[in-house]
């Protein structure tokens, strides 16, 4: 009887080691020498740091237990990814709380721009060919999501009388489900406050497009001064005067289409120019809802802007 040839079981560190491969093997250790991590690396290395981490986000672990003990129990293939080492939760915690920012900045800007010279694709993103693909242009998507902190061990981000939360701003290219732009602040603070250092660094002709949340009409008439086209939901309170109708009456699924001009002394001195107001019917969770949007592009179609 013939034996079915025996196969080494899976490790379950191939998709760690698989990620780990994308990054060049000099880069961790030129920018921990960069940002003189190096001088405070002794028995837990930069590099063993950068796979603990990559480690706990591919995994979603929730604690430094989850981290340190799954690393420890899987020590050997863990080594065989250069040389990596599990780390103690002492040295976990106290890498992560001394070693600057900065090296993760770097190695992920680092990463991106070598992935984009060995695949051009991987920058300017195959999502083109899925999404939005009749725009030819750039499109950002700005939006924030709130962090939950331990209030004791976070003093600086206290949200609440007993609870601690930090906020994260992002600004993501539709392209290539890549991120553009990050801001990690207190919880406490309108979004409105970092829309423009989040989208500080689109460039003319480009589509942003963001919630209510971020619709800040000095903000808005920045980015049309500098030739950015943006879209965005109207708030319930908004006032408003219709200088001219597109359409007369619903037409499928668009309700209205209208330009406008913004009706309190204040809006209209942040924003003195009109901008187009959509009214549509959005499908959301299979049913039909009623939204309003709000943009500065005036010759796109309705449908296009919706």
């Amino acid at each position: 009887m013939n034996k079915k040839p025996t196969v080494p079981a899976p490790s379950k560190l191939n998709v760690l080691r698989q990620i780990c491969n994308f990054i060049p093997e000099f880069l961790v250790a030129k920018i921990a020498h960069e940002t003189k991590v190096d001088e405070r690396a002794r028995t837990f290395s930069p590099w063993s740091h950068v796979a603990a981490l990559v480690y706990a986000q591919l995994t979603h672990s929730i604690g430094l237990n989850d981290v340190c003990d799954a690393l420890r129990l899987q020590s050997g293939p863990l080594s065989s990814i250069r040389g990596a080492t599990p780390p103690s939760r002492n040295n976990l915690s106290h890498a992560d709380k001394v070693r600057p920012a900065e090296m993760a900045e770097k190695l992920f800007w680092a990463v991106f721009e070598h992935l984009g010279e060995l695949s051009p694709r991987f920058v300017s993103g195959p999502g083109r060919k899925r999404f939005a693909c009749k725009f030819k242009r750039l499109i950002h998507l700005v939006d924030s999501t709130t962090i939950p902190l331990i209030a004791s061990c976070m003093d600086w981000a206290k949200h609440r009388r007993r609870k601690a939360a930090a906020k994260c701003h992002l600004r993501l290219d539709l392209q290539s489900f890549l991120p553009r732009f990050a801001i990690v602040d207190t919880a406490r603070h309108n979004d409105a406050k970092r829309a423009r250092e989040v989208c500080a660094g689109i460039q003319a002709g480009e589509i942003v497009i963001f919630d209510k949340a971020y619709a800040d009409f000095a903000h808005l008439a920045d980015l049309c001064q500098r030739l950015v086209f943006w879209l965005t939901r109207a708030k319930v309170n908004l006032r408003y005067t219709v200088a001219r109708r597109y359409q007369k009456g619903g037409i499928g699924k668009i309700l209205r289409d209208d330009l406008i001009r913004l009706q309190t002394p204040a809006s209209r001195k942040e924003y003195p120019e009109v901008m187009r107001r959509i009214v549509a019917l959005v499908e959301v969770d299979g049913q039909e809802v009623e939204m309003v949007f709000l943009s500065n592009n005036l010759e796109w179609s309705a449908q296009s802007i919706v």
